[in-house]
């Protein structure tokens, strides 16, 4: 309360000299909008932005910096007020109306309408937008001889499409440039850039006459140069690697797309950087395309060090107020090229440890992996693939042994499959392979009798071969490890198992249960699909404030040879990245209490649905701030019957704060969360009051690397 009073009772003008004011906000109104216009495309062209942006508008820091007249701790962790400059403004006006014209709005205005009081401006930019010109003709000119006249002239018709019908602009008529360019030069003309191509709009009669002409010369090119409307064949190829990094040059042949005696082709070019780069082996992969002959280009490779092998490191941990912890450490080892070829090794350690403070009960999980990656598709040769990626072959294996109180649980599981990129930066895992065999011993006497009376339990907690196939794809707009400005995401996960095997039931054995055995074991029949859609937007220019939200839906059925799925394959909710209200698998299913079958809680379903938003913003130095809300719960759709419109009434909720710290290569994160909405508790007295966030199993702590989503 104390720090409260003090942020709010510091002036945020009081250090500025006489005659000075404080910018507090820049608006932009457009007094003629149009569908099609946003106006947050000019807030880049404002010279001063008004800073210091908080939590919700209010802005503490900038009251913290003026605690101290000098430079000093108070200096450095909040932040300065910026004083309105008219000077500043003048300029931004000019900036939009260039930006305006540049964009095709001819003959903008723009004013400003200042406003003072108590030495704080605001500053409101009013638009009005100018006159636009549809494109409605087209004329092509270009020099009259073959073979480039005809290629222009067969490029004429898609570029009638792209252009007429649209507003005319510059931006319009570059992005047309280079669409084009990029097109003559995959078909062989090295020499020609944008700035062959010319533009001349008659726009008298109130549309756009355009002009589409293609110089012989480039605009920068001397009088005698030679004219580049020809095309060219790949001369000699050279691949220079570091001397440092062992790798074997056949692999590197068999991913150059750029051969001697082909016709050049800018996109072959662009596939040999994409391949390369996507080995990771080389830091960087530059291709340096020089012309050697009046119809030759020369096509020189290098490549540079990088380190191939490390490791990675990941924690999350978690403590409620029943007095529950869990900690769960992951490490990894890597290394970019085992074999001199490319090929990724990734030997990993991961565990879940859980205690509760208050006696001995323990759970103990922990398990060991090895993959190996080829950058190949085995079965095929590099020639069979012409694009930009080549997928590479997944070897998976890996040992879980989990130890509960009431069971021992090993599984061994083997994989294998393909791996890539789309063109659309969707990234791919595909396995018609995968293979997991589960094995439950050490049950307990109180834990075996439950399972003789609860068939659905006894369904998932048995041992069982998991055989099938299985896909993950995956996509992210931005391809930072910590993204630092708006991005979305897409992924999705299914699974199949079990229905390869059963084509072979009739000559299995059987349990008395009536489900068919390889081995002595059941096998697992199921399917198994999860898909989370998320969005990351700023809220300002320079990235401080922003609303992330998550949407997850899963759902899985047994049926077939089996009449539950596979534990190990069920859903959970809570922990750190998920409802941050409770521990991990301690909410659920449904409205169902916890089961005291379990001393550690494992709370599971067959389906589960979520929502999770969150408010981040800047603190100082690296420190970042967040307030966050989670929705969400899972079922049992086979156990307990699943009702749509019941829905609502087992929806969990929660909200909290959170504290995270920035160093751009690796984001540690603390969530307190704080249950608000509990489906457990009797119907009336689901909504937590406030009196009771801080009571025994009213709130959870968690630590992790890396935002929850």
């Amino acid at each position: 309360m104390l720090l409260c009073t003090a942020l709010a009772g510091c002036s945020t003008t009081r250090i500025l000299a006489p005659g000075q004011n404080r910018l507090e906000r820049n608006e932009i109104t457009v007094t003629n909008p149009e569908p099609d216009f946003d106006p947050s495309e000019l807030n880049a062209y404002i010279r001063q932005d008004a800073g210091g942006r908080g939590i919700f508008g209010w802005k503490p820091f900038m009251s913290v910096y003026n605690w101290s007249r000098r430079d000093g701790i108070w200096h450095k962790i909040g932040t300065a007020p910026v004083v309105f400059d008219e000077a500043a403004a003048g300029t931004s006006i000019n900036n939009m109306k260039t930006r305006l014209e540049y964009l095709g709005y001819y003959g903008s205005r723009v004013d400003t309408t200042v406003t003072i009081q108590r030495r704080k401006a605001k500053v409101n930019y009013e638009v009005t937008l100018g006159k636009r010109y549809l494109i409605d003709s087209l004329s092509f000119e270009a020099p009259e001889y073959s073979p480039f006249a005809e290629e222009f002239k067969a490029d004429s018709a898609d570029a009638n499409g792209r252009l007429k019908g649209m507003y005319l602009s510059e931006a319009l008529l570059e992005q047309e440039s280079a669409i084009a360019a990029s097109r003559m030069r995959n078909l062989g003309y090295f020499g020609i850039t944008t700035d062959n191509y010319s533009f001349e709009a008659d726009t008298l009669g109130g549309g756009a006459k355009l002009i589409y002409r293609v110089l012989e010369h480039s605009r920068h090119d001397s009088p005698d140069a030679a004219a580049p409307l020809r095309t060219f064949t790949i001369g000699k190829v050279s691949i220079k690697r570091p001397a440092d990094i062992s790798f074997r040059n056949r692999v590197l042949l068999g991913l150059n797309t750029v051969h001697p005696g082909d016709i050049y082709s800018e996109r072959s070019v662009s596939n040999t950087y994409s391949r390369l780069s996507a080995l990771r082996v080389f830091s960087s992969v530059g291709i340096e395309m020089r012309q050697s002959g009046e119809d030759k280009v020369d096509c020189n490779i290098n490549l540079t060090s990088s380190r191939v092998q490390g490791f990675k490191v990941n924690l999350e941990g978690s403590t409620n107020s029943t007095g529950l912890v869990g900690i769960s450490p992951r490490i990894n080892y890597f290394h970019k090229n085992i074999f001199h070829g490319g090929e990724w090794l990734n030997l990993g350690f991961n565990g879940d440890f859980q205690f509760m403070i208050s006696d001995n009960a323990r759970a103990t999980e922990y398990g060991v992996s090895a993959g190996l990656s080829l950058p190949r598709f085995l079965g095929l040769p590099y020639s069979a693939f012409h694009g930009a990626a080549i997928p590479r072959t997944e070897i998976n294996l890996a040992y879980n042994n989990q130890d509960r109180p009431e069971y021992t649980r090993r599984i061994f599981s083997t994989a294998f499959g393909y791996s890539g990129i789309t063109r659309g930066n969707v990234s791919y895992q595909i396995y018609p392979l995968q293979v997991n065999f589960v094995h439950l011993y050490n049950l307990d006497s109180q834990f075996s009798a439950t399972l003789a009376r609860n068939p659905y339990m006894r369904y998932a907690y048995q041992d069982h071969l998991d055989a099938g196939i299985g896909a993950v794809l995956y996509y992210n707009s931005s391809p930072d490890i910590i993204p630092q400005s708006s991005y979305r995401f897409h992924k999705l996960t299914f699974d199949l198992s079990g229905n390869v095997l059963s084509l072979f039931r009739s000559s299995m054995k059987t349990n008395s249960d009536g489900s068919a055995c390889i081995g002595g074991s059941p096998f697992a029949q199921y399917v198994r699909g999860e898909y989370s859609w998320g969005i990351t937007r700023s809220l300002d220019p320079d990235d401080r404030t922003k609303v992330a939200t998550r949407f997850l839906v899963g759902g899985g059925y047994a049926y077939g040879n089996s009449s539950a799925l596979p534990f190990e394959k069920q859903f959970y909710a809570g922990g750190a990245s998920s409802m941050r209200g409770w521990q991990a698998r301690a909410l659920g299913p449904g409205d169902s209490p916890m089961d005291n079958t379990f001393i550690i809680p494992s709370q599971t379903g067959d389906i589960k649905l979520e929502f999770n938003i969150e408010y981040r913003f800047k603190l100082f130095w690296k420190l970042e701030g967040a307030l966050f809300g989670d929705l969400g719960n899972v079922w049992n759709v086979q156990a307990d019957g699943f009702k749509l419109r019941d829905l609502y009434e087992d929806v969990a909720a929660d909200w909290g704060t959170g504290l995270r710290l920035n160093l751009n290569f690796i984001l540690l994160r603390v969530d307190w969360g704080i249950k608000l909405l509990d489906p457990t508790l009797p119907a009336g007295k689901r909504l937590i009051g406030a009196a009771d966030w801080l009571h025994r199993g009213g709130n959870a702590l968690h630590f992790g690397i890396g935002y929850p989503f």
